[in-house]
């Protein structure tokens, strides 16, 4: 039995040995494995050489497309105005609540008087008093009992009396702050018992109707548009309005390099309030230009965007285009030949001026 125990002990460290010290000898590396993609791309089996390759091209023809500038802008009243008092006094009128309709030469705030009433008075006394030394001064001097110098003196005097009472009466003026045109006010009318000095607000109205929409077009554009052109907007509500360019600006913005635009609509209800969001599109000059499907867009190795199209001779031709318009039914772009055989299908397997296999969308089979 011991001799047993002491054989098995050696059979044992033998198997041991062999599999610890000499595992990469008895047993041989697997081969790496390839790793996992989440998902093959399937790849078209190349055409056999010499062969074309099939593709489905559909014949598109120029039509003339009105084009348009389309720029992001908002809504500004055509006239605001800040009245601001010119003197110092108190307000002694009730104020208008914000959002009332004002007609030009409305009182929108009346000033306390104070002493420039008794001050015009005074003037006033002052002036028919120089007015009367100044017809003795004549007499006097036309008679020879007086010197010329004396009928100066009194024109001079009277001549200050007359300013003295203009400005009596001017600052009597500058009591009644008056709307300058008929509008909206956009803020409450300064309130009672209010002390106003000289620059302090009265009230701020605007003039809705018409209305402008504003916006700001590119170098790029600029050109494209005239004064006079028409035009159209949209607000965020889906109202669509329209109008005509009434101002763009000769000078650019020195932060941003664009041109101020405006385009002028009717505003009769005056439902179109100042700083509403509007998407503006201006008309300009139409051009030639092909309806396509968005799906036949491609790019090149320069990376350009075009599609593809079979040439006369039946190869594959990439040509870089212009997207002017994004519709429901498709994509309206420039730069394509008059008569153009858009490749629809099998574009993107096809490269420049590979021999094409033809087949015409809708021709008969």
């Amino acid at each position: 039995m011991r001799i047993l125990s002491i054989i098995t002990a050696a059979l044992v460290a033998a198997g041991l040995y062999l599999l610890v010290m000499e595992r990469d000898r008895l047993i041989p590396p697997r081969a790496p494995e390839a790793p996992a993609t989440a998902a093959q791309t399937p790849t078209p089996p190349p055409a056999p050489a010499g062969r074309p390759v099939g593709v489905l091209v559909q014949v598109v023809q120029a039509q003339p497309l009105d084009n348009a500038v389309v720029l992001r802008g908002r809504t500004e009243a055509a006239r605001s105005v800040e009245l601001r008092a010119e003197t110092t006094a108190r307000v002694v009128s009730e104020p208008l609540r914000r959002g009332a309709f004002v007609n030009a030469g409305e009182v929108l705030c009346r000033l306390d008087p104070g002493p420039r009433a008794a001050a015009l008075a005074e003037a006033e006394a002052r002036l028919a008093e120089a007015e009367l030394g100044a017809r003795n001064a004549d007499a006097l001097t036309e008679g020879g009992f007086a010197a010329e110098t004396r009928r100066l003196s009194a024109q001079s005097a009277l001549k200050a009396a007359t300013a003295a009472v203009q400005t009596a009466r001017r600052e009597l003026e500058r009591l009644e702050i008056r709307a300058p045109f008929s509008g909206l006010l956009e803020d409450d009318a300064a309130e009672l018992g209010t002390l106003l000095q000289p620059g302090g607000l009265c009230a701020r109205v605007i003039q809705p109707d018409p209305i402008r929409l504003v916006a700001y077009v590119a170098e790029a554009d600029v050109g494209r548009i005239e004064v006079g052109a028409p035009g159209a907007g949209r607000l965020a509500d889906g109202r669509a309005l329209t109008g005509r360019v009434t101002f763009l600006a000769r000078s650019a913005d020195p932060m941003t390099r664009t041109f101020r635009v405006e385009l002028t609509v009717p505003n009769p209800d005056l439902t179109i309030r100042d700083g509403q969001t509007a998407d503006l599109m201006i008309a300009t000059d139409s051009v030639q230009a092909h309806l396509i499907p968005a799906s036949v867009l491609t790019l090149d190795d320069a990376g350009r965007v075009g599609v593809r199209l079979a040439d006369d001779d039946d190869r594959a031709r990439f040509v870089p285009v212009r997207v002017l318009r994004d519709t429901a039914q498709g994509l309206w772009v420039a730069g394509l030949p008059a008569t153009a055989r858009l490749i629809v299908r099998g574009q993107e397997y096809v490269t420049e001026g590979v021999a094409l296999a033809v087949t015409v969308a809708g021709a008969a089979p």
